[in-house]
């Protein structure tokens, strides 16, 4: 089995030997093109005016409404989308984007975070020969190296390391990331190396060390996918185009051309989401950007023509960051089922996917729990024993809708295209579909070149190559320690400030208020644990935040890195995002709900709660049960069988720990399974039963007891204390545990 392997190892290889011989053909082309990626400024690359202040959100509405006609008009502010608007308005081509829900509130925002050629797709198109595999990594390797330049604050290289555990898959995928560099050629952005089992578990001691070769590590890209998103679209605003989010398309509008006698599309009939005001938006040329709704517009064109969009989730998970070093990703290039799974280090935090199963199209995708199962599974098959995954641990899980599309202009219908595809129909809607995050900019060039002759718009070629995106241009590795030193911002305040917004990052240090203490001078964080402070909800309205969902998934990250430290910033949000837009109470009221609904559904808060409920097994040892017993009894007086607030708060009162009734309502609300009040003895023991087999960790009610009891303990005679447990469980950034 071995020796056909590495047979099948060495095919690879000598293929490899081919595809690389005609990347070597192709050495001119690659380095014109490395002329193209030098980084200039954006007014020197552009002809056109670029504008300081942004327009407002109710400005850009009304260049919608007043321009009597725009040469391109997109509809979806994904990557694609803002991508597309960007590229025509750098052409000096009057451009409109209109987004229904959020800039990136789709797939966009549900990424891996990486920026990748892809190795798995080179691996694939050398064991198959496959030519267009072969010059989509090629394709995404260039513009890796782009979007690297052109967004530095918000991109950062990834060492990603591949362990081996079997001698002959040493060569065999040293052999494929060597090639992986030589594909990338001037554009590799270092060098991959092989590591002997001592040093790979030197850089990533969490790995399982039982029958260890080694390891190969290769670079790749990695970036804040939904703020890289809005940099594209907020770049396309200041020179020129207007956008518009919450702004949906109701119907397409169409004119018969007096040449050819057909109808064809001249732009839609748009509706205001927040205000429910619909207008026209007429335009020369209209692009169909929408990613996994691409067929709902095609239809709104022609309900004869069929659907294109084949759609597969992939979900992913947070852990917290002790899980994987700061600096340093995992990839499974196997797992049990055949696909991909990376371990990657984001936000200091950990993140884990990616699945890829079949999903029905729907804007709001729910994280799956046996999806989410499958990733700790396979995710502990590489970690050492010692450190213990727990379901409890999951601080957010979302899906992302991959929009895989069959090509329309080809005679196979059926068959997947694996890059993406621009369709222009009869009526001239033209619609750009498939493809990945990392080629978001090619992709626009192209849809862009398309769509100028297909509708002999005048225009050039595209300029987006080495144009610096929004935040790039005064940002500066050190330009966080002027914030610190001249605003008074805590250091990592600072630090994430200065990644999230680059050189604007110093307009959301203005808007900080003063904390009152010592140090920081300035910046009231929203939640203690993370970087983010009040002023940003502030810019984020600036930025076209209109809803609390928007602040807490896409100008900040929050939700996506911990959903209970997201559902404990909420109310602060809302109150300073009320304030700046002058909502009602009812408004509040609703915003709140519905971001609740947002982190309860789409980013794992229910998953986290069907891990205990009131049918859930209890698999203690009658030890154990007696144990927890005698704990719930020091708060239990009266032998009622349940406890309430009022009788935690005596126990807690006694050792001299004082808790709000707000929060301790809140702490007896996640095991109320039953939600009476109150939480009776078999709730509590169906707690540390799920406690004790992962699924749920560091519940605040569980600490708080266990803490209270040994605090109780202290008064008693010696002879009556408990024994003190011993077990020391991997402890979770978080009081609350994860979902």
């Amino acid at each position: 089995m071995a020796i056909r392997k590495a047979v099948k190892g060495t095919a690879v290889v000598a293929s490899g030997g081919l595809v690389a011989f005609y990347g070597l053909t192709q050495l001119t082309e690659y380095r014109k093109k490395q002329a193209r990626l030098s980084r200039v400024e954006a007014v020197e690359q552009v002809n056109m005016a670029f504008q300081d202040e942004l327009p407002s959100r109710q400005a850009q509405l009304t260049a919608l409404r007043n321009t009597q006609e725009f040469d391109v008009l997109v509809v979806g502010g994904g990557a694609t989308g803002s991508g597309c608007a960007l590229d025509a308005v750098t052409r000096n081509l009057k451009t409109a984007l209109v987004e229904r829900d959020d800039f990136s509130s789709g797939t966009s925002s549900r990424s891996t975070k990486l920026i990748h050629g892809g190795v798995r797709y080179l691996q694939k198109a050398l064991v198959k020969l496959d030519y267009e595999q072969y010059m989509m990594v090629k394709e995404a390797l260039h513009e890796r190296s782009n979007l690297l330049n052109i967004a530095p604050h918000l991109t950062a290289l990834l060492p990603i390391m591949l362990p081996i555990y079997k001698w002959w898959q040493l060569p065999y995928y040293w052999a494929g990331i060597k090639i992986y560099d030589l594909v990338a050629g001037a554009q590799c952005l270092k060098s991959s190396y092989i590591l002997t089992k001592t040093k790979a578990l030197e850089l990533f001691p969490m790995l399982k060390r039982d029958k260890l070769v080694g390891a190969i590590v290769y670079y790749d890209g990695q970036h804040n996918d939904a703020r890289m998103n809005l940099a594209i679209a907020l770049t396309a605003a200041r020179y020129g185009a207007a956008i518009a989010n919450y702004t949906e398309v109701v119907h397409l509008l169409k004119r018969v051309d007096p040449q050819m006698g057909k109808e064809i599309v001249c732009g839609a009939r748009c509706r205001d989401v927040i205000t429910g005001q619909e207008f026209d938006v007429r335009a020369k040329c209209v692009i169909n950007a929408t990613g996994p709704f691409t067929d709902a517009l095609r239809k709104m064109d022609d309900q004869k023509n069929p659907n294109i969009c084949q759609p597969s989730a992939g979900v992913h998970i947070v852990i917290p960051g002790y899980y994987s070093p700061d600096n340093m990703g995992l990839l499974d290039p196997a797992t049990s089922d055949g696909r991909v799974i990376f371990f990657l280090p984001w936000e200091k935090m950990t993140i884990a996917g990616t699945t890829d199963t079949p999903t029905e199209i729907t804007p709001h995708p729910i994280p799956m729990e046996e999806d989410i199962n499958f990733i700790l599974t396979e995710v502990r098959n590489y970690l050492s024993p010692d450190v213990e995954v727990r379901r409890g641990d999951v601080l957010a899980a979302w899906s992302g809708i991959r929009p895989l599309v069959t090509n329309p202009n080809s005679k196979d219908t059926q068959s997947i295209c694996r890059n993406h595809i621009v369709h222009i129909s009869d009526s001239g809607l033209v619609t750009i579909a498939g493809g990945k995050w990392t080629t978001y900019r090619s992709m626009a060039e192209d849809t862009l070149d398309a769509a100028v002759k297909a509708h002999n718009l005048s225009a050039g070629p595209s300029k987006t190559v080495g144009l610096m995106l929004e935040g790039a241009k005064d940002w500066t590795p050190t330009m966080y320690i002027r914030l610190v030193q001249d605003y008074g911002l805590e250091v990592e305040v600072a630090q994430h400030l200065a990644s999230s917004y680059g050189g604007r990052a110093y307009e959301v240090a203005k808007m900080a208020h003063v904390t009152g203490k010592r140090w920081p001078i300035v910046g009231k964080r929203l939640v203690s644990e993370f970087p983010y402070i009040e002023s940003e909800v502030q810019y984020a309205i600036k930025e076209y935040a209109c809803t609390a969902i928007d602040v807490i998934a896409r100008r900040t990250r929050l939700g996506f890195l911990n959903v209970q430290a997201a559902e404990e910033a909420l109310p602060r949000i809302v109150d300073i995002m009320g304030k700046q837009l002058t909502w009602s109470e009812q408004r509040k009221r609703e915003e709140l709900s519905a971001a609740k609904q947002f982190l309860y559904y789409e980013m794992g808060y229910k998953a986290r709660s069907e891990q205990l409920t009131d049918t859930s097994e209890i698999t203690l040892t009658p030890a154990e049960v007696g144990r927890y017993m005698k704990r719930f009894h020091k708060f239990d007086k009266e032998n009622k069988g349940f406890i309430t607030t009022v009788d935690v708060q005596r126990v807690l009162e006694s050792i001299n720990v004082y808790i709000d009734a707000d929060t301790l309502h809140e702490i007896l609300n996640e095991v109320d399974l039953n939600k009476n009040g109150q939480v009776e003895f078999n709730e509590f023991l169906q707690l540390m039963s799920a406690v004790k087999k992962g699924q749920v960790s560091a519940n605040r009610l569980a600490i708080l007891m266990k803490t209270a009891e040994q605090s109780l303990d202290q008064t008693e005679p010696l002879e009556q204390r408990e024994p003190v447990d011993q077990r020391k469980p991997v402890s979770v950034d978080r009081s609350g545990g994860g979902v």
